[in-house]
């Protein structure tokens, strides 16, 4: 098996990324992005999910305010809250930040070039690619070519392969996948969704419901949520019943 250097957000899908390359990978690297977002507990998140899966090395590179625009996740503007899935808006999501996988993705293969790692691991999913541009497939075969180029020069086979597991699964079906895979559901526990950048994460938000309703179609409960409820943190009238657990 050869080596591979995951993008981990700290995120639901790529913590099932990272575990997933554990099981397929020899060698496992993992890099986050501090860019300032405003849900920077993700990257607590990262740290704690990266130690769980017991990486070879876990990298946090700081690109300080380098990525701008109108998004909530890297200026000033409010979060959207919805009443529910059904409500989520379609075309570009509000808080897409234009160039966000694209850089993330070149520094990720720099470290890839440097670590001798032949493959690079991002979450995007397909689920996501209508609200974010640079989560569709023929975005990451565009970049998967030209890092290729940058970093190797022209061969017959791109000696960089960036390698999307979850791309073609529903958000139900990540949470099936991440209790295929040993200590995978478990640190589900440690991660972060929530756009607003808070613990307990607020339930209407567009990242947390579709979260929520993945792990309600999947019929499990989301580990994140039980972990508040022990820890004593939900508000009294968070919506649990029928939404993040099972009744």
């Amino acid at each position: 098996m050869s080596s591979a250097v995951v993008v981990l957000s700290g995120g639901q899908d790529s913590t099932v990324c990272l575990f997933w390359a554990t099981r397929n990978y020899s060698e496992v690297h993992a890099v986050t992005f501090d860019y300032n977002q405003r849900h920077k507990l993700e990257i607590q998140a990262a740290k704690e999910v990266a130690i769980l899966a017991g990486v070879a090395s876990h990298e946090i590179i700081s690109v300080g305010s380098v990525l701008q625009g109108t998004s909530p996740l890297v200026s000033a503007n409010a979060v959207e809250h919805y009443n529910s899935v059904d409500t989520l808006p379609k075309g570009p999501e509000v808080t897409f930040v234009p160039g966000h996988n694209a850089l993330f993705l070149t520094l990720a293969a720099n470290r890839a070039a440097a670590l001798g790692a032949e493959v690079l691991i991002t979450g995007v999913n397909s689920i996501d690619h209508e609200g974010y541009y640079d989560c569709r497939q023929d975005f990451i075969e565009a970049m998967q070519q030209a890092l290729s180029l940058a970093l190797y020069g022209p061969t017959e086979v791109p000696p960089l392969r960036i390698v999307t597991p979850v791309y073609s699964y529903a958000k139900s079906e990540i949470v099936c996948m991440s209790r295929t895979i040993p200590g995978c559901y478990e640190a589900m526990a440690h991660t972060h969704t929530c756009y607003d950048g808070v613990y307990p994460p607020t339930p209407d938000d567009h990242a947390c419901l579709l979260r929520a309703e993945g792990f309600h179609k999947a019929g499990f409960n989301d580990p994140l949520i039980e972990r508040a409820v022990k820890e004593g943190v939900l508000p009294p009238n968070y919506p649990l019943t029928g939404y993040f657990t099972k009744e």
